[in-house]
């Protein structure tokens, strides 16, 4: 399932649990867009990390998001996605995070997510733009 999305993907996004073991699997599955990019999808890329799960008191999610960031650079989003009871609660009432609770820390953060990812947009077409009038 998942290497039928990724062929059918332009994007992909990447939440990634700023925790030992999920960096692991970040390189496996950089390896396999990798693949899937030079064998059948050229166009696939990652269009950002998401550092989700984050709790500034560990210092493990803090070096976590420091390698992320000094590896992979503005790929990272600057949004964070904190720890939120709240938000690992919303599920079991059958609710997206917004509408279980939409003044909860990360359902805010996910709305700053959904703003960034639309400032990058806007940002790439003016400069696809700027190029073009170049």
């Amino acid at each position: 399932l998942t290497l039928n999305a990724l062929v059918a993907a332009d994007t992909v996004i990447v939440p990634m649990q700023c925790e030992y073991y999920a960096l692991e699997g970040l390189s496996a599955l950089s390896a396999t867009i990798d693949q899937v990019r030079e064998a059948v999808n050229p166009g696939l890329h990652i269009e950002g990390i998401l550092r989700t799960m984050f709790d500034p008191r560990a210092n493990l999610s803090t070096e976590v998001s420091a390698q992320l960031l000094a590896h992979f650079g503005e790929t990272v989003f600057r949004t964070v996605i904190p720890r939120n009871v709240r938000l690992a609660e919303a599920p079991s009432f059958g609710k997206p995070a917004l509408l279980h609770d939409k003044d909860s820390r990360g359902a805010l953060a996910y709305l700053a997510l959904a703003g960034e990812m639309i400032r990058r947009e806007e940002e790439l077409a003016a400069g696809v733009r700027a190029g073009a009038a170049s």
